[in-house]
């Protein structure tokens, strides 16, 4: 293992978790962290939930799981590259989607909208709550009982208001401090994944063409780049060698430019790191040519008429579940029915969000047939 560097997460420097307990034997604490994540039933769930395409649309189109897993490399290799704590990255990639809710970004909204009245809802908020306090696995305590800094690398963006609820996790937003330069790195990995992995959804999907991409200068560099090296190069292997040009580009991109903005703000603690401006980023020449595929994306990809039509469909059953329950707690499980009794809707909202797409669509079915309840 390469020698961190000295603004690096170590275990020496952590704050530590809310519950003391035991060194672990034979791994590190942000390797216990990264276990304990893997092993949670709500990173189990994440298998299907959806990403862009419903889960059941396609065995090859990526889900929040897989999508996890991807963040989690692409996280692991870049904080190598910049003598960071890769185990910590990792454990933060594999929990920043926990909570999720299904269907995607819609079923987020939604939930949120159902939500107005109480509190709203977020899901890197929840990710936290999930870890905190909704995962019952040990019998010490609830939730996972992960160290401070996977719980702030967890939570990317806070209001004020939620942050002063939060405590020690919070109190970065309330002093304006930023993240470990592991939880920053993340963040942007996270961009690197499912801006490309949706790109090669979108073209298996058949809701976005080549020739449409060439329009867009990052792939149509890389497709060049591609097709001079190897001119015969059709199908999937265009694609696939075109995209793993693009995640090369905009990884090494993002080491470099990290690298020269440690050096020109004069990094050399954590403390400095937190001191800093985000130093995680892309370079000038790069960074409007992301912004650019971001857009593409959203024009031509999330408002496809298909992928719309799921939407929809996806916001009328998130709807009707809050309602229905929300008029009958009687039909959440007994867990759930403890907890809304203190506050109904949050634990509404727990349940529904830690449904996968599947889930979601059979308890609507059985709620909502009738007419009963909907």
């Amino acid at each position: 293992m390469p020698t961190p560097a000295p603004y690096a997460v170590t275990e020496a420097v952590s704050q530590g978790r809310r519950f003391a307990e035991p060194p672990p034997e034979g791994r590190g604490e942000f390797q216990r962290d990264r276990d304990r994540i893997i092993h949670s039933t709500a990173f189990r769930r994440l298998e299907y939930k959806t990403q862009v395409f419903i889960n059941h649309e396609g065995d090859l189109f990526r889900t929040r799981l897989t999508h996890s897993l991807e963040v989690a490399q692409l996280s692991r290799s870049m904080a190598r590259a910049l003598g960071l704590n890769e185990d910590l990255a990792e454990a933060v990639a594999l929990a920043h989607d926990l909570g999720h809710t299904p269907f995607g970004h819609a079923g987020q909204d939604t939930l949120n909208e159902c939500m107005k009245d109480y509190g709203g809802f977020e899901h890197n908020l929840q990710s936290l709550r999930i870890v905190d306090l909704l995962e019952e696995r040990y019998a010490a305590f609830d939730g996972l009982n992960l160290t401070f800094e996977t719980r702030e690398g967890i939570l990317k963006h806070c209001t004020l208001a939620n942050a002063r609820k939060l405590g020690d996790v919070g109190q970065r937003f309330l002093v304006g401090a930023r993240p470990s330069l592991e939880a920053q790195l993340v963040n942007l990995a996270d961009e690197i994944a499912y801006n490309n992995h949706d790109v090669d959804d979108g073209l298996r999907a058949g809701l976005i063409t080549l020739e449409q991409l060439d329009e867009v200068a990052v792939f149509a560099r890389c497709r060049r780049e591609v097709e001079a090296q190897w001119p015969t190069v059709a199908g999937r292997r265009l694609i696939h060698e075109t995209v793993r040009r693009m995640i090369g580009l905009m990884a090494a991109d993002l080491v470099r430019q990290t690298a020269a903005n440690l050096a020109a703000h004069q990094v050399e603690t954590l403390a400095d790191v937190r001191r800093a401006p985000t130093l995680a980023a892309y370079s000038e020449e790069l960074r409007p040519q992301m912004r650019e595929m971001k857009s593409f994306l959203y024009d031509n990809l999330y408002r496809h008429q298909r992928v719309v039509q799921t939407i929809d469909n996806a916001r009328r059953i998130v709807i009707d579940l809050f309602d229905a329950y929300m008029s009958d707690p009687a039909q959440l499980p007994l867990q759930h029915q403890h907890r809304a009794q203190d506050d109904k809707a949050r634990a509404i909202a727990d349940y529904i969000a830690g449904m996968t797409d599947r889930w979601a669509t059979k308890e609507h079915q059985r709620l909502c047939a009738g007419g009963e309840f909907c």
